[in-house]
Order: C-alpha cells, then structure tokens, then sequence
C-alpha cells in the first residue's frame, strides 16, 4: 500500500467570527469532509470539529476562533489511498483516479500505451497516455490525451489494471 498524499482540498478565507473556513475542494467525494474527520496538511494532522458542505464552509478543533482559524488560510489538504477509499463511496462504473493510473490502454487486442496520469480540463477528466513503444516506431506520436467518456471508454478493470477503449487509435493517430 503506498503512502502517497492527494491534494484533496485548500482552505480559504475566514467566514464569521467562530472559525470557519471556506473550503475550496479538489476532489469529486465532498461527503468525506464531515465531522470528526482528520487530514494530513501542511500544518499536520487537523480534525474537523464542524463542516458545512451546503455553505461549503469547515472548522478545526483547536482553530475555533477568528484568530486562530486564519492561521490555517490557504493551507492544503491531503489524504491517502486507504483514507478515500475508507470515507468516499463510488457509484457503479466509478473508480479512484489512482486506481486507473499506471493501467495498460487496449483498443480490442492492441495496446496503446498505458495510463500515466489524468488530468482534469473544464469538466473532463483525460487519460495522459504514454504510447507503447511499437506505435511510436510506426511513427505515432509518443503521448497523446483521450477523454475519459463513454464515447471512448468501454470500461477500466482496476483488478487486471486495463482499460479497454474504442475509437482511441483514431485519437492517437489524429494527435
């Protein structure tokens, strides 16, 4: 199990006078941030005493005053692997973007390339991929983006690490 952090969330200015912060997420799982919670951040370990989601608002025992609660603006949060998968609950077809990073991209039985990141671009999560070796030989690009979106994504099986894709030679070859 690796111990890596994910950027998750960043605190933002005072709201009131009792210590709530605004809460700026980075992540699609806002249910985890929910009272008695803790995250790592980069002013160690806080735990949130009261959160707010409609107003999208949180305070952290021991900043429960105005002062105290602006020693934490702009501060980030993060959590672990075995933290998101233990507070954040996915729905059918979903899968962590760590789970899909690092996976091998098939178009029936060809390889692509495998999965070294995603990155998100207005509402759209992108597959960055790296090209396999053969392809680009063949005179394909070396990385190429594909939408992460039903029109390319026949289904990610996190178990064998192998998304399966259609159309995504016809990206790659445009790219």
């Amino acid at each position: 199990m690796s111990h890596e952090q994910f950027f998750i969330a960043q605190i933002g200015r005072t709201v009131g006078l009792h210590g709530d912060l605004k809460l700026h997420l980075h992540t699609d799982f806002p249910e985890q941030f929910k009272k008695g919670n803790s995250f790592q951040s980069s002013r160690g370990m806080l735990r949130i005493a009261e959160a707010n989601l409609k107003r999208g608002t949180l305070r952290f025992e021991g900043y429960e005053s105005i002062d105290e609660a602006k020693k934490l603006i702009n501060v980030k949060l993060y959590a672990d692997e075995a933290q998101t998968k233990a507070n954040c609950n996915l729905k059918e077809g979903e899968h962590f973007w760590f789970d899909i990073i690092g996976s091998t991209l098939k178009e029936g039985d060809e390889v692509l390339g495998s999965i070294e990141e995603i990155q998100r671009m207005a509402d759209v999560d992108y597959l960055a991929i790296k090209t396999d070796s053969k392809l680009v030989d063949a005179g394909l690009p070396k990385h190429f983006l594909l939408p992460y979106i039903d029109r390319y994504i026949i289904k990610a099986d996190t178990e064998t690490k192998t998304v399966y894709a259609k159309d995504a030679k016809d990206v790659l070859e445009a790219s």
